[in-house]
């Protein structure tokens, strides 16, 4: 049951990556055709210059909607899980029963002393 509420998250990551594209790719398109024909028109090459980041962007959402981004991920987080595991530990370990426990007698005497 979790595996297929990931897999659904994933399938949504990926279709609003796909749908974020096509705007985006709509929008850079028309700046880029814009910008080139600014900079011709006025002679001047700087107006190019937005060109490059959002350039980069453009690539980066290609990557994430179409391309191999979401296994180079999921290499590196396995990397990761493999080879630096003490990233991964949780602040003063992981939780006991016992902790668990003091920590919902915590709550449920101080819920019984508002409700007062």
């Amino acid at each position: 049951m979790h595996n297929q509420m990931r897999e659904r998250h994933m399938a949504m990551q990926i279709a609003w990556s796909r749908e974020f594209l096509k705007y985006f790719g709509s929008f850079f398109v028309v700046a880029t055709v814009g910008l080139t024909a600014g900079a011709i028109k006025r002679k001047k090459p700087g107006m190019l210059a937005p060109i490059v980041p959002l350039g980069f962007i453009f690539a980066y959402q290609m990557d994430s909607a179409y391309g191999t981004l979401i296994y180079r991920m999921r290499g590196e987080a396995e990397n990761i899980i493999a080879s630096e595991h003490d990233r991964l530990d949780l602040p003063l370990g992981a939780p006991t029963f016992e902790s668990i426990e003091k920590a919902r007698r915590a709550k449920s005497s101080l819920i019984s002393v508002l409700e007062k």
